[in-house]
């Protein structure tokens, strides 16, 4: 069964940021060989724009997200 990570796509979310986190999460799992174990998928609005960007990994909502942050996430997610 493989791990899901979902990303916000709204419009708010995407201009905040989840344009750049987006790319970062693909490049993650490419360096970390997870293509198999990792299902990416993106959402319309998790209606939470003023906490945005949002992320949604292993069914906890992650908000404010910035790529440092979210490397942290999935280190901790995924290499533990």
């Amino acid at each position: 069964m493989s791990k899901k990570i979902q990303i916000c796509m709204g419009s708010s979310c995407f201009a905040r940021g989840n344009n750049k986190n987006l790319q970062a999460i693909m490049r993650y799992i490419q360096d970390n060989k997870l293509e198999a174990e990792l299902e990416v998928t993106g959402l319309r609005c998790c209606n939470q724009c003023a906490n945005g960007p949002n992320i949604t990994i292993e069914g906890i909502e992650y908000h404010n997200v910035d790529s440092g942050t979210l490397i942290d996430i999935l280190d901790k997610t995924f290499k533990e």
